[in-house]
């Protein structure tokens, strides 16, 4: 790693490339994350993605879904995700919604490419538009359709 400022995550970045190779050895592919909030591991994770059937479950999702479960939604704002590999646009994404702080990844994404993994154009979809993306996008606001965060709204307020 290039800065001394990160030598107490070094640890974790080794840790999260054994996750990867073990996955390896078991047939999967070489991806998986870490969370670390103030030296504690949060949660862990490969990319589930062909074992589950489930096209979000990146090694970093995986990993984000454990902390929150051991540590809550909100207990995961601020910690760090450690990945094997750079993130893509989804796990960029998913770091953004729950708040990570840091993000550290050993191998970029040339290094992913140079091995089959091109995620790279993943990132220019989310500087359009999504009514501009690959897919059919339609607003269709029906009678009622704001009764729900109305409802939302006055039971919070019951609540504060």
């Amino acid at each position: 790693m290039q800065s001394d400022t990160l030598d107490h995550l070094t640890p974790y970045v080794e840790e999260a490339v054994k996750i990867s190779r073990s996955h390896v050895a078991e047939g999967g592919i070489p991806f998986s994350g870490i969370v670390v909030r103030d030296g504690h591991v949060l949660g862990t994770g490969f990319n589930r993605v062909h074992e589950d059937n489930d096209p979000t479950a990146h090694a970093e999702v995986v990993a984000l879904r454990a902390a929150a479960r051991k540590a809550g939604r909100y207990g995961v704002a601020g910690a760090t995700l450690i990945a094997s590999g750079e993130p893509c646009a989804l796990c960029y994404m998913a770091a953004l919604y729950f708040n990570i702080e840091h993000i550290v990844y050993a191998a970029d994404r040339k290094t992913a490419d140079a091995y089959g993994f091109n995620y790279a154009d993943s990132y220019a979809i989310f500087s359009t538009d999504p009514t501009s993306w690959p897919l059919k996008v339609t607003h269709a606001p029906v009678e009622g359709h704001e009764v729900p965060f109305q409802e939302f709204l006055t039971g919070r307020k019951g609540r504060l």
